[in-house]
């Protein structure tokens, strides 16, 4: 099963500090008491209902149970009155999430925040084009991303698109990859190729290699002779632990360094510790800003008692824009056209908005390696404002 969850090393993601509800311009219609029916949207009480598609069983259920409880914590730190939420078990497998998507239907759900999976999400797409509600889907893979289907979790792509930027900014000019042979690394090295060439950058190698393989020196090799020239290079190297150490010492040994070379990276470098691997100090990646994450982490540990996962800001951030959509007029608006909105909505990993395709942008900040820690060099944009969407 093809579970496309491209889970950042950390992850996906988020609302604006110390819990605020998603913001817009879009003036807020109080909500109304409107008498339900069987399947409604509204309970007796005037509550829309919002479904939660989360992993409950499985090896993912701890994931799923992280979710569950921020989005409960949502709904106290937002004030969101207006929702009724409803959990229901998406399981590993498409076909469990079809079937609690249709259960969620049967039951009126207006919205429907999940599932976790892009295979999942991706399934999905039939019935809510069969007229079924709206999904915000946890996934972060742009390729399961539909009208209708809007994935929130952080993509990839751009993450490669902010770093290359940054580089370009600082006067770098010439990029290369050293990327796993995998669906991943194929499309970070792909993403930066034609981005920086666009931007007028010059792409001088790209070397894959075996993931399942020790045998790393060749490719490196191949990549360090690429690299020879006048300037710096930024080598893009989009590779988790553990096999990041010996990338990276591929790449040291094949005789690149950090006074000729600037490595850049993507979320999975995104970890705890990321400084303690020596070679990646003063290397860049873009990510959310993890200061504006911190509040909410010690809040959910006080609250539960336990850290949250890196993906449980998905849930709360999806519950704040659910209160907040709901709030738009009377019943609630939940359309494409409200999810769409184009000033986007504030989150606990920064600024995000959805695109009428399906896929997401997210303001990222670009974050320097300094000692054992991730700081920011480059902030995050606070705002879309005369952004155009890619």
């Amino acid at each position: 099963m093809r579970q496309s969850l491209l889970v950042l090393a950390a992850a996906a993601l988020f609302l604006g500090a110390c819990g605020d509800a998603p913001k817009t311009s879009t003036p807020a219609t109080p909500p109304v008491t409107v008498k339900a029916q069987a399947g409604s949207p509204l309970t007796a009480s005037g509550k829309t209902r919002i479904a939660l598609l989360l992993p409950l069983s499985g090896r993912a259920a701890p994931i799923g149970q992280a979710m569950q409880q921020a989005a409960e914590m949502a709904l106290f730190d937002t004030g969101a009155k207006e929702l009724a939420l409803s959990a229901y078990d998406s399981g590993e497998s498409a076909e469990t999430a079809v079937e609690a998507y249709r259960k969620a239907r049967l039951d009126g759900a207006a919205l429907v925040l999940g599932p976790l999976y892009g295979t999942s999400a991706s399934a999905l797409v039939p019935l809510v084009n069969q007229g079924g509600m709206n999904v915000v889907a946890f996934s972060n893979d742009e390729q399961v991303a539909a009208r209708g289907v809007w994935i929130m979790g952080i993509a990839t792509p751009p993450q490669v698109r902010r770093v290359v930027d940054y580089a370009i900014e600082t006067g770098i000019r010439r990029f290369a990859a050293f990327a796993p042979q995998t669906p991943y690394g194929q499309q970070m090295a792909q993403t930066m190729q034609t981005y920086a060439t666009q931007r007028g950058a010059q792409v001088v190698g790209v070397e894959f290699f075996d993931p399942a393989s020790g045998e790393l020196s060749t490719a490196a090799r191949r990549l360090a002779d690429s690299a020879k020239g006048d300037g710096k290079i930024a080598v893009l190297v989009p590779v988790a632990p553990p096999r990041l150490s010996a990338a990276l010492s591929a790449l040291a040994i094949a005789g690149l360094d950090n006074r000729t070379t600037q490595y850049i990276g993507t979320g999975v470098w995104d970890f705890p510790g990321v400084g303690a691997e020596t070679m990646l100090r003063g290397a860049w990646y873009a990510a959310p800003d993890p200061a504006r994450r911190a509040d909410f982490e010690r809040r959910f540990l006080s609250t539960y008692g336990k850290a949250p996962h890196r993906l449980a800001t998905l849930a709360y951030d999806g519950v704040a824009l659910a209160g907040h959509l709901a709030r738009l007029k009377p019943g609630g608006d939940f359309s494409a056209e409200a999810i769409t909105n184009p000033q986007g909505w504030s989150g606990i990993d920064g600024i995000f908005r959805f695109l009428p395709d399906g896929r997401s942008e997210r303001a990222l900040a670009v974050i320097g390696i300094q000692g054992d820690r991730g700081v920011v060099v480059s902030p995050a944009p606070a705002t879309f404002a005369g952004q155009p969407t890619n």
